[in-house]
């Protein structure tokens, strides 16, 4: 058995190319050789419909495309970023959509893979907005309207919601305990993987009696982290970015 690998919160926007061009060269070469890679949200910045093809989304998909083409099967979670990905992704890619939550077997035991941000029950403001456009109805009206008009609207979303997180105490930010005990019991196991909160960490406790292990997947912002599970265990990893080009 080799290895499955686990990211999230890439956050892949033009205005980063180094971190676009770290996670191309990451699917063509340590993607390549894993069993599966598992997605848990925010691949993107920002993502207003499974027609947003500019240049740089499509090199996006496209090394996607190559990498299921090749063999590896690819799962993406959809995070607060890019919950619109849709069936036109998943064409356009080879990748398949899971649900948020997900049970997956991994070395005989039940891990619960989550996004994360469904476990931050003390932000009451963004577990409102979350409720309001992750709603069907919602979204189809969303993405009825014309492109530019929805890039336009996620743009000035992200802004308020950068505003908004400045004035929040970042406890409130993270994910509530009984949330998490709540989730791991619903879904009968003991170890979680999740993102979201951008604060890496592996966080052992006791779950009615047994050990219990979440593990917090860290961003891409400044470097690439990567979440691998073998025979062994758990292993994290950081890739750096490819210098800046003279």
């Amino acid at each position: 058995m080799g290895e499955t690998l686990f990211i999230s919160d890439l956050h892949l926007a033009p205005e980063r190319p180094e971190i676009t061009a770290l996670f191309l060269e990451f699917l063509r070469t340590r993607a390549a050789r894993c069993d599966g890679l598992y997605i848990l949200g925010d691949l993107f910045e920002a993502w207003a419909g499974d027609d947003d093809l500019t240049p740089a989304n499509r090199d996006i998909l496209d090394g996607l495309q190559h990498l299921t083409v090749g063999g590896t099967p690819v799962y993406l979670m959809a995070g607060n970023r890019d919950f619109l990905v849709g069936a036109d992704f998943e064409t356009l890619t080879g990748c398949r959509l899971i649900r948020d939550p997900t049970v997956i077997e991994l070395n005989g035991a039940r891990v619960l893979l989550l996004h994360g941000d469904t476990l931050c029950t003390d932000d009451e403001d963004y577990m409102a907005w979350r409720a309001t456009v992750r709603d069907e109805r919602w979204i189809r009206e969303f993405l009825a309207r014309p492109l530019d008009e929805r890039r336009a609207l996620v743009q000035a979303a992200r802004a308020r919601s950068r505003s908004a997180t400045a004035d929040k105490p970042e406890t409130i930010m993270d994910v509530n305990a009984d949330a998490v005990e709540r989730a791991m019991r619903a879904h009968g196991v003991h170890t979680m993987i999740h993102g979201h909160t951008h604060r890496p960490a592996v966080h052992e406790f006791t779950l009615d009696g047994a050990p219990a292990v979440r593990i917090v997947l860290g961003d891409w912002y400044r470097h690439g982290h990567v979440l691998a599970a073998g025979a062994a265990g758990f292993a994290p990893e950081t890739l750096e970015p490819p210098p800046p080009q003279a």
